[in-house]
């Protein structure tokens, strides 16, 4: 039998999932309980220690199962993704949030009051949830009146349900985004990061990690098959995106951003250090 992959199933030697008992050894299993992600971003780490790697992060409005809360720290479940680790919980909140928009543009702000005028509260990244209570326009400016009074540039948020036409379109709106291992917001992002919030914002939920992208997303292609915009590449530990038959967008460690260039050219300088591409996947 395959073993359960931890980053997709919460299990330790003294706890787990509920919903795995019986497939893992634990001390106890328990249901966990509903909880939102109430900071800008959540940086989820492989322990609970700031000082360990970031595997990915959440978003503001986003759901998380929660099953344990110690010393600072709530070990969680994404609801979205699946991804399992440790949140600080200073990010999250009780359950009971109930979003009506999502950030479409990679950054945008909120501000204490209807006016851009004002110190922004914070800042919010493209797939940010939001809950929109009113609409007014100050100065010809259109803002949305949050339900804590803060507001946001309304034509920087899309209802709930309504998606991209096109993901590669999304993706390009990240180009010069700094390079993060484990970001996955447009404050930082790293290459399955682009991939799964460029996606997801086209209205497709696909798993985050470039391994679990390259077993599952679309179908696979041959290497020697003329690639379409839209196609993806991977290697070892790598992804990008084809934004047409030669060239392609990926956040890499090269140019340390979300960059486009010639697939010629990245092939030719990943190949000496992490080999030559593995696949390639149509969505």
């Amino acid at each position: 039998m395959k073993a359960l992959d931890r980053r997709l199933n919460a299990f330790r030697p003294d706890l787990a999932d509920k919903r795995l008992e019986g497939r893992v050894e634990a001390g106890r299993f328990v249901e966990g309980a509903m909880f939102h992600v109430s900071a800008p971003v959540a940086k989820v780490h492989a322990a609970p220690d700031a000082s360990s790697g970031m595997d990915t992060q959440f978003l503001h409005g986003e759901e998380l199962r929660v099953f344990d809360r110690n010393n600072g720290w709530a070990w969680i479940q994404g609801e979205r993704d699946s991804y399992v680790g440790y949140v600080p919980e200073s990010s999250i909140d009780e359950d009971g949030y109930r979003a009506t928009h999502i950030v479409c543009v990679p950054r945008t702000f909120a501000y204490p009051e209807p006016d851009l005028k004002k110190p922004a509260a914070n800042a919010q990244s493209m797939g940010a949830l939001v809950t929109v209570t009113g609409e007014t326009e100050v100065r010809g400016t259109r803002y949305a009146v949050l339900d804590d009074g803060r507001a946001m540039i309304a034509r920087h948020l899309s209802p709930i349900g309504d998606v991209a036409d096109d993901y590669v379109a999304m993706a390009e709106m990240f180009l010069h985004t700094p390079y993060l291992w484990g970001g996955a917001s447009g404050f930082g992002i790293d290459c399955s990061g682009l991939v799964q919030l460029s996606m997801r914002m086209a209205g497709r939920n696909v798993p985050r990690d470039t391994d679990m992208q390259a077993e599952s997303i679309g179908e696979a292609l041959d290497l020697k098959e003329p690639p379409q915009r839209g196609d993806l590449i991977f290697w070892r530990g790598h992804v990008a995106i084809f934004t047409a038959s030669d060239e392609i967008i990926h956040a890499n460690g090269y140019t340390m951003t979300v960059s486009r260039e010639p697939l010629a050219d990245a092939i030719g300088r990943i190949g000496p250090l992490y080999g030559q591409p593995t696949s390639m996947r149509r969505p």
